[in-house]
C-alpha cells in the first residue's frame, strides 16, 4: 500500500497515462499480495492438491464421501492460507525476512507465514499414505497416481486413486477354546461392532478390541489389554473376508484370569507424609477404614464406595467410586491403587487384589466474603455476601451452608429514583444420600452422588415510597443425576410466606386502583411443590452442537384445598367480597405453573476452544390460578425486557399484550407493577465472535411478550386505530404473534473466563403497541419536542445495557 501511494503522487495529470500506470501498479500490488513476488527464482509456490476417486467397476462407491475425506486428510504439506486468491500472510512474512526486531519482525512473527514451495511436497510419501488408508477402508490393491500442474509461478498436485469394489465381512468367528477367558470373550459377542455385510474398516476393528477390553475389565480381568487380541482376516474370497478373533498365545498368565477384591482399605485423610496406615483401622462392613470416625462416619463414606470386599473386580465400579467420592465436595483428591494380594493363594482360575482408596481432604470449615454488583432487570447496586460452609456438619459428609447478605440497590427504568434495601439470612443442609424411609435408594448405576436438601431462609425488603416485605421460605427435596448431562430436582415441600407491611400512600393508592395487584400481593402464602428436569450438553465441551433443556412444573395449594373442601371447612370473606379458604388466617395461593427453556449452541469453528458460535434460546412459561385464587402471586408472575431479556426495552417495559401504561403511570412508577403477566413467550438469537484475547463481539435479536390468562379491565388495550380491542392483556392464539416486541443490536463481552462484563446496544424494531411516544435523548437539538411519535418521525431510541455474564 505504501509503494502504491508514493507512485500515485508522482503521476502525470494526463488521464490516459494515469490510468495505464495505475493499472500497472494495481497489478503489482495484487502480485505482491498473492505471494508469488516473494518466491525464489526457479521455485514454485505450492497452492494445494486435489483428490479424485475413480471406481474401476464403474459402480458408485458406497462410502465415497468418507473415503474422500480420509484421502484428503493425509495430504501434506498444507498450502499457505489465501483469501480470494490473495495471500497477505506471505506479505507480512516478507516484511520481517532477515530482521530480528522492529515492526516488520513483529508483524512477521504475529501474522506472517513462510511460503510453502512445491519442493516441500513428497508425492511418493503421500501416495503411500493414500494406499494405506484405502486398504484400511476395505479397498484392497488400489493404485494411486499423482500429477504436478504448473501455472506461472505456482504449482498444484492432482492425485487420482483407482479402486475396485470394497471388501465386506462375510463371517465373524469369536474364540472357540473352552477356557474361562475365551468364554468371557464370547459372552460379549452380542454387542460386537463387526457386522456381517459391513465394509471392512480397520478403525472398526480397533474399536472392537477396545470394546472387548472394557467388557473384560468389568468381568475382573484387571491386567488384560486390547493388544492381547488378534484379528486374522481371510481375504482370499471374492471381495469378502472371514474374520477370526483370537487371543495371542504369548499373553502373561495374570492377564488371562479374572481377579477378586480381597481387602479394601479406605484412607480418608491421606497426605504425602502419610502414617495413617500404621494405626489400627476401624472395621466396618468388611472395609478397613482409616484413620477414625472423628471427621467422617464410616457409614457415610462407604455409601459412596462400590468396591466390595470378596467381590469381582469391575472397572465400572472403580470409576463410579472415584466419581461419587469426588462429588461429595469434601475431598480435594481421590486416587486408587490395586495390588496383588499377598498370602492369599490364587485358585486355578481367579487371582486376588487388594484395593487402597486414598482421599485428601479439603478444610472442613471455611468463610468466604464477597462484594458483588447486582445488575438484574429491575434494580442495580452493590451487595455484600458472607458464606459459612461446614463440609461435614454431622460427620456424614453433610454440607451446611449459611449465607448472610445485604444490598443497596437503585431502580432502573420505571422504578428510577426508587431505592431497595435488602437483608437476608438463609441456610441449606445437603445430605449426600436420598432420605426416603423406609426405602434405601442408592442409585447404584449412577456416577453422581444423590442428595437430600433442607433449606430455610428469611429476607427483608424495604422499598422506599412503597412498602416493606418480610419473606420466609422453608423447603425440602432431592437432587440426583443419572448421567453427566441429566439432572433432576424434586421438591415435595416448598413453602413461602410474604408479609406486606409499612405500605406508603403511593402504594396503597396503587392497590386500590389495581384489584389484580391487591389480589396478587395478598395471596403470598404458597404451599408449593415442584419438579425440574434439566438436560445439558454444555458439559460435553468437545461437542460442536450443544443442546440445553430445562422443564419445570410447580403446584401450589391443591392438597390443602382438597382436604379443606372434603372436611367442610368454611371459606373466609376477603375485603373485595371474594371467598376463599385460608390457613392461620391467611389465604393461600392455588395454581399450576409450567416453565420450559430450550437453548442451542452451535460452534461455527471446528476448533473446540473457539468462542465463535450461534446461540439461541426459547422461553415458554404459563401459570394458571384457579379455585382458591383469581390471580397468580406477584412473585410468580413474569416480567420481560432488560439486559437479560428483550434488550431493546426497559426491564418490565413490555406487555401484557398491547398494554402500555400512561405517561402519568410511568411518572408514578406504577407502570412497573402493571407490566407483568401469567404467560411468557420469549426468543433470543445471538452470534458470538472472538475478536481479541479476552474480548468477544456479538450480534443479537430478541423477541417476546407477556400475557394474562384472564383479561384485566384496569389494563386496557387498543387496536391499531386506537379503539379498545377488549383483550385487556389476555392471551389469544390468533393475535399473540403480532404482539411480540422485537429488538436487535450488537455487543462487546470482556471474558476473562471466571468473570464476564457485557455491554449491549439494542434497537427496537417492532413495538407491541401503537401510537406510542418516546423521549428524545438530551443530545437532541434544543427546541425539539420532548415527546415525538414513533410512527410519525421514525425515531426509535437505542437502549444501552450493562450486564454481568452472558444473557444465556
Amino acid at each position: 500500500m505504501l509503494s502504491f501511494r508514493t507512485a500515485f503522487s508522482s503521476l502525470s495529470t494526463t488521464p490516459f497515462r494515469s490510468h495505464r500506470v495505475a493499472g500497472a501498479l494495481l497489478l503489482g500490488l495484487l502480485a505482491s499480495c498473492s505471494g508469488t513476488k516473494f518466491i525464489p527464482e526457479g521455485s514454485k509456490l505450492y497452492t494445494g492438491s486435489t483428490v479424485k476417486l475413480v471406481s474401476n467397476t464403474k459402480e458408485k462407491l458406497p462410502n465415497e464421501a468418507t473415503v474422500q475425506a480420509d484421502l484428503e486428510a493425509v495430504i501434506t504439506p498444507k498450502p499457505n492460507s489465501s483469501i480470494l486468491g490473495l495471500r497477505p500472510k506471505l506479505y507480512f512474512w516478507h516484511m520481517g525476512e532477515g530482521k530480528t526486531k522492529g515492526l516488520g519482525h513483529w508483524l512477521a512473527d504475529k501474522y506472517g507465514e513462510e511460503p510453502v514451495l512445491l519442493s516441500a511436497v513428497d508425492t511418493s510419501r503421500v501416495q503411500g499414505l493414500m494406499v494405506n488408508r484405502l486398504n484400511n477402508d476395505g479397498y484392497f490393491q488400489p493404485v494411486v497416481h499423482s500429477k504436478v500442474v504448473v501455472k506461472d509461478r505456482t504449482a498444484s498436485v492432482d492425485y487420482t486413486a483407482r479402486v475396485n469394489r470394497p471388501y465386506t465381512i462375510k463371517e465373524i468367528h469369536f474364540p472357540e477354546r473352552d477356557t474361562l477367558l475365551d468364554r468371557d470373550i464370547r459372552s460379549t459377542q452380542a454387542g460386537t461392532l463387526l457386522k456381517e455385510g459391513d465394509i471392512y474398516n480397520l478403525q472398526t476393528f480397533v474399536n472392537e478390541r477396545t470394546r472387548i477390553d472394557a467388557a473384560l475389565k468389568n468381568k475382573g480381568y484387571y491386567y488384560f489389554a486390547p493388544d492381547y487380541l488378534l484379528f486374522q482376516v481371510d481375504s482370499t474370497l471374492n471381495n469378502q473376508v472371514n474374520v477370526y478373533l483370537k487371543v495371542k498365545a504369548s499373553i502373561p498368565k495374570r492377564a488371562a484370569q479374572p481377579y477378586v477384591l480381597n481387602r479394601v482399605t479406605l484412607n480418608t485423610d491421606y497426605t504425602l507424609n502419610d502414617t495413617t496406615l500404621n494405626k489400627t483401622p476401624v472395621m466396618f462392613r468388611g472395609y478397613r477404614y482409616y484413620p477414625d470416625e472423628s471427621m467422617f462416619k464410616a457409614k457415610a463414606i462407604t455409601n459412596a464406595v462400590f468396591l466390595y470386599p470378596d467381590s469381582l473386580y469391575r472397572r465400572r465400579r472403580s470409576d463410579q467410586t472415584l466419581s461419587r467420592l469426588m462429588s461429595l465436595g469434601t475431598f480435594r483428591y481421590v486416587d486408587m491403587q490395586f495390588r496383588p494380594a499377598r498370602n492369599v493363594p490364587d485358585s486355578a482360575e481367579y487371582g486376588h487384589l487388594n484395593a487402597i482408596v486414598r482421599m485428601t481432604q479439603v478444610p472442613k470449615k471455611s468463610i468466604r466474603a464477597e462484594l458483588q454488583m447486582n445488575t438484574s432487570n429491575i434494580f442495580t447496586g452493590p451487595a455484600f455476601v458472607v458464606q459459612y460452609r461446614n463440609r461435614s456438619a454431622l460427620r456424614g459428609a453433610e454440607q451446611l451452608l449459611v449465607n448472610a447478605n445485604a444490598s443497596f440497590e437503585t431502580g432502573k427504568g420505571a422504578l428510577s429514583g426508587v431505592t431497595s434495601t435488602q437483608y437476608g439470612l438463609d441456610a441449606q443442609l445437603l445430605v449426600p444420600r436420598l432420605i426416603t424411609p423406609p426405602f434405601n435408594i442408592r442409585l447404584v448405576n449412577s456416577d453422581f452422588q444423590p442428595r437430600t436438601f433442607f433449606e430455610a431462609g428469611y429476607k427483608l425488603v424495604s422499598r422506599t415510597q412503597y412498602f416493606r416485605e418480610d419473606i420466609f421460605n422453608l423447603g425440602y427435596g432431592y437432587t440426583w443425576k443419572t448421567k453427566i448431562t441429566n439432572e433432576q430436582r424434586f421438591q415435595p415441600i416448598d413453602l413461602q410466606y410474604l408479609r406486606l407491611s409499612n405500605t406508603q400512600d403511593v402504594f396503597e393508592q396503587l392497590l386500590q386502583e389495581r384489584p389484580f395487584l391487591r389480589q396478587s400481593f395478598r395471596q403470598q402464602f404458597i404451599l408449593g411443590s415442584g419438579y425440574t428436569y434439566t438436560y445439558n450438553q454444555q458439559v460435553l465441551e468437545q461437542r460442536r452442537n450443544q443442546i440445553y433443556f430445562s422443564g419445570g412444573l410447580q403446584l401450589s395449594g391443591n392438597l390443602a384445598y382438597l382436604l379443606q373442601n372434603l372436611s367442610g371447612v368454611s371459606k373466609t370473606t376477603n375485603d373485595d367480597g371474594t371467598r376463599a379458604y385460608s390457613l392461620f388466617g391467611q389465604q393461600y395461593s392455588q395454581y399450576t405453573q409450567v416453565n420450559l427453556e430450550f437453548r442451542n449452541y452451535y460452534r461455527t469453528s471446528s476448533n473446540p476452544t473457539s468462542g465463535n458460535k450461534i446461540a439461541t434460546r426459547l422461553l415458554i412459561g404459563a401459570g394458571v390460578p384457579y379455585l382458591n385464587s383469581s390471580t397468580m402471586p406477584y412473585l410468580k408472575q413474569y416480567g420481560i425486557g432488560g439486559p437479560n431479556s428483550v434488550r431493546a426495552f426497559n426491564a418490565r417495559g413490555i406487555g401484557p399484550g398491547t398494554y402500555r401504561p400512561t405517561d402519568a403511570q410511568n411518572e408514578s412508577n406504577s407502570g412497573f407493577y402493571d407490566q407483568v403477566g401469567d404467560i411468557r413467550i420469549e426468543a433470543n438469537a445471538e452470534y458470538r465472535q472472538d475478536l481479541f484475547p479476552y474480548v468477544k463481539g456479538a450480534l443479537f435479536v430478541d423477541a417476546g411478550n407477556v400475557w394474562l390468562v384472564n383479561g384485566d379491565p384496569s389494563r386496557p388495550t387498543y387496536d391499531e386505530n386506537g379503539n379498545p380491542d377488549g383483550e385487556n392483556g389476555q392471551f389469544k392464539f390468533n393475535t399473540f404473534l403480532k404482539q411480540l416486541a422485537i429488538g436487535a443490536g450488537a455487543g462487546i463481552r470482556i471474558d476473562v473466563q471466571f468473570f464476564v462484563i457485557r455491554l449491549d446496544a439494542a434497537y427496537p424494531l417492532v413495538y407491541p403497541y401503537k401510537n406510542s411516544t418516546f423521549t428524545v435523548p438530551s443530545t437532541t437539538v434544543p427546541g425539539q419536542l420532548d415527546n415525538i411519535r414513533a410512527n410519525e418521525t421514525g425515531y426509535k431510541a437505542i437502549k444501552l445495557n450493562i450486564g454481568i455474564g452472558y444473557p444465556f
